[in-house]
C-alpha cells in the first residue's frame, strides 16, 4: 500500500462468511443422512416373506406345516429364489424352479408373489439411491458455492482500500469538468492493479461522456484507466458508478475452424469467447456425446451456462464443478459432455488450462510446441468431478491450440499427439482463425476421407499491448 492509503473490512463481507458457513453446514446435514443402499434390509426380506404368507400360503392346508416346524426349509427356499432372481432375472435357472415344484404345491403363485415382493423392494431402493443421489448433487452444490464465497468475501476484504488525498483529488478533477461526485471505491487486486468506482452526476441539463470520467480519473491517479465493455456511455442528471479499471498488458484474437461429422451442417461440437472480470477473458469448448442434434442441444447448453456463470464472476473451476452437479442430479440417463477452458490473465499473461474429459491442448511459444493432455471424466457422468488444471505463463506471440477428440481420432492411435504437434510447429501463421483453419484442412488431407466425428479447432494468440 502506499502513503496515505489504509486497508479495511466491510461487514458486508463479514456477513457473507457466515452464510458461506451456513451453507457448509447445510451440505454436512444433507450428506450425513440417509446413505445409498446396496442390499435389502432384514425387515425388507421379512416383508417379502410376510406377503407369501399372507397371500398365497394362508389358503393352504399345508400353511401351518411349513410356517411352523419346517420354517427353516420354507425359509431357505425363498432366499434361494431370492438369490436366483438376483442372478438370472425372473426366469430363473432349472434346479430352483425343480426344487420349488417338489416343496410347495401352490408353487406358481409361491413364485409369483415372491418376484413381485423382489421387485417392489428393489424398486424401494432404486428410488432411496436416487434421492440419496439428488442429495448428495444439493451438497457438492452449496459446498462449492460456500468455497467461492468464502473465497470472494477474502479477496473482497483484501482489495477494499481508502485513499482520501486520491480520493480528494478525482473529486477535484471531476468538479472541473461540471461532475458531482457522491462517492468513491477503491479496490487492489492480487497484481496491485487498481479499479476505482466513482458514482458521479453531470451538473445542469448537460451529458458527459463516462470516457471523460475515466480520463479525469486516470489523471488524478497518474494510471491508465479503461472503461469496461457494457458501461453506461453518457452521464446525465441522474447518479450513475463508473468503473476505472486500470488497463491490461495484453490482449487475445481468437480464430475457430470446425466440420461436423460425415460434413454434416449440424456439430456437436461448441465454443464460446468471453470476456470475464478481472481482466479475464476465456475459450470455451465442449464436445457433446455423440454427434448430430442431440449432442449439439448438449454442448450448447453447457457453453451457455459456462458463459452464465463465468460472466458473473463464478471461479473457473467452482463453475464447472456446479454444473456438473446440477447435470448428474436432474437425469436418469447419461447425458456427457467435454469441458475445455483456457482462461488467459490479461494483466499478467497467465493461462489456465482446465479440463473435464477433454481432449489435448497445444502451446505454440515460437518454434517450440507443447502439448497438455487431461486424464478426468466428462461432466455429467458422477457427483464429484476431478478436473485437471495447469498454468502456462504466455509471452507475445504464444499460440493456445484447443481441439476436439475429432481431431485427433482422425490420426493414427498412439501419434495423434506427435502429428499434431508437427502439423503446429511447421506453421508459421500469425492470424488464430487462418491457424485453426490451417490445423484443421492438414488433420483432414492426412485421413483422406471424410470425418467420422465432428471436428473442431480453436485457435487463440496472445500478444503485449503497445
Amino acid at each position: 500500500m502506499g502513503e496515505g492509503q489504509v486497508l479495511h473490512g466491510s461487514p458486508y463481507v463479514e456477513q457473507i462468511g457466515k452464510y458461506a458457513d451456513s451453507l457448509k453446514q447445510l451440505s454436512r446435514t444433507f450428506l450425513q443422512l440417509e446413505e445409498k443402499k446396496q442390499a435389502f434390509s432384514t425387515e425388507e426380506i421379512e416383508d417379502m416373506f410376510a406377503r407369501v404368507r399372507d397371500r398365497v400360503c394362508a389358503r393352504c392346508e399345508k400353511c401351518g406345516w411349513c410356517w411352523g416346524e419346517n420354517f427353516v426349509h420354507t425359509y431357505q427356499m425363498g432366499y434361494d429364489i431370492l438369490s436366483a432372481v438376483d442372478q438370472y432375472g425372473n426366469e430363473l435357472n432349472t434346479e430352483v424352479k425343480r426344487r420349488l415344484m417338489q416343496r410347495c404345491v401352490m408353487a406358481p403363485r409361491f413364485l409369483r408373489e415372491m418376484l413381485a415382493g423382489f421387485h417392489e423392494a428393489r424398486q424401494n431402493i432404486i428410488w432411496v439411491n436416487r434421492m440419496a443421489r439428488s442429495r448428495e448433487s444439493c451438497a457438492i452444490q452449496m459446498d462449492t458455492f460456500a468455497d467461492m464465497m468464502k473465497n470472494t468475501a477474502r479477496e473482497l476484504e483484501n482489495s477494499i482500500f481508502s485513499d482520501e488525498r486520491l480520493e480528494k483529488r478525482i473529486s477535484g478533477m471531476l468538479r472541473k469538468k461540471g461532475m458531482r461526485v457522491l462517492q468513491t471505491h477503491f479496490f487492489m487486486n492480487g497484481e496491485g492493479k487498481y479499479e476505482i468506482r466513482v458514482t458521479v452526476r453531470a451538473v445542469g441539463s448537460r451529458k458527459v461522456p463516462a470516457k471523460d470520467v475515466v480520463k479525469a480519473v486516470a489523471g488524478a491517479a497518474g494510471r491508465n484507466f479503461i472503461l469496461p465493455c457494457g458501461s453506461a456511455r453518457m452521464i446525465g442528471q441522474e447518479y450513475e458508478t463508473v468503473v476505472c479499471m486500470e488497463g491490461p498488458l495484453f490482449y487475445t484474437m481468437q480464430g475457430t475452424a470446425r466440420i461436423g461429422k460425415g460434413c454434416s451442417r449440424i456439430s456437436g461440437d461448441n465454443f464460446s469467447l468471453l470476456d470475464m472480470p478481472g481482466g479475464k477473458q476465456a475459450a470455451l469448448l465442449s464436445d457433446g456425446m455423440g454427434a448430430g442434434e442431440d449432442a449439439c442441444r448438449e454442448s450448447t447448453m453447457v457453453i451457455e451456462l459456462l458463459e452464465e456463470l463465468l460472466g458473473a464472476g463464478f471461479p473457473a473451476k467452482a463453475a464447472v464443478r456446479l454444473l456438473n452437479a446440477a447435470l448428474v442430479m436432474g437425469r436418469e440417463e447419461i447425458h456427457y459432455s467435454t469441458v475445455d477452458m483456457s482462461i488467459f490473465d490479461l494483466y499478467t499473461g497467465e493461462c489456465e488450462i482446465i479440463k473435464a474429459g477433454a481432449s489435448s491442448t497445444f502451446i505454440k511459444k515460437g518454434d517450440r510446441v507443447e502439448h497438455l493432455s487431461s486424464s478426468s471424466l466428462p461432466i455429467g457422468v458422477m457427483n464429484r468431478i476431478e478436473l485437471d488444471s495447469v498454468s502456462r505463463r504466455l509471452e507475445d506471440g504464444d499460440f493456445v491450440i484447443m481441439v476436439t477428440d475429432g481431431v485427433l481420432d482422425a490420426l493414427p492411435v498412439g501419434e495423434q499427439d506427435i502429428l499434431l504437434e508437427t502439423i503446429i510447429q511447421g506453421s508459421d501463421i500469425c492470424n488464430p482463425g487462418e491457424m485453426a483453419h490451417h490445423v484443421l484442412e492438414q488433420v483432414l488431407a492426412w485421413t483422406g476421407r471424410e470425418p467420422a466425428d465432428d471436428m473442431t479447432v480453436l485457435a487463440a494468440g496472445i500478444w503485449r499491448e503497445q
